[in-house]
């Protein structure tokens, strides 16, 4: 199975999450990641969607689905060579008195990852990467007892030049400062 990424810029609207899922769900499409945030333009929803499929001819029948919906104002499908992409996970790793020490100098210098809470009994540690080095970071985490572990669907940007809001209609954005 390939793995696709489908960026879509919308209106900010109610029950629209709603209807772009029930378009996967009629397909039975499973979503791997989604991931909603506004972007730099006021009142511009990105969505971002990790699905796994055979069919290339498929995912675009789905890509062409959610570009009729109204409040879609730009759809597009890549793969993951055509992107810039990465994930937020979070361990929280139990630290008793007497227990295993944390090696914190191999977390952070091979691991690339980072103590961001240090509690009495348990220190939360976050990784940022891709799935492959987040889940080989669990793999050496497991040595200790991980109470928790949580991660974020994909954030990502297209390798083109151009940013993608570009390719929205014309009209009077507002923008953050």
């Amino acid at each position: 199975m390939t793995t696709y990424t489908i960026c879509i810029f919308t209106e900010n609207t109610i029950g629209l999450l709603n209807r772009i899922t029930i378009i996967f769900t009629r397909r039975r499409i499973n979503i791997e990641s989604l991931t909603v945030s506004e972007t730099e333009r006021k009142g511009i929803s990105r969505f971002t969607i990790v699905i796994k499929h055979e069919s290339r001819e498929e995912v675009e029948k789905l890509v062409r689905q959610i570009r009729k919906i109204v409040e879609v104002l730009a759809v597009f499908g890549y793969l993951n060579d055509e992107i810039v992409y990465n994930e937020i996970a979070l361990f929280k790793i139990s630290t008793p008195l007497g227990g295993k020490s944390l090696d914190v100098e191999t977390i952070n210098k091979q691991y690339k990852a980072w103590v961001v809470y240090w509690g009495l009994d348990y220190v939360v540690i976050e990784k940022t990467g891709n799935d492959t080095e987040i889940f080989d970071f669990f793999a050496y985490l497991k040595q200790y007892e991980i109470l928790e572990f949580v991660r974020s669907g994909r954030v990502a940007v297209g390798k083109t030049e151009k940013g993608l809001v570009e390719y929205l209609p014309e009209a009077e954005w507002a923008y953050y400062l």
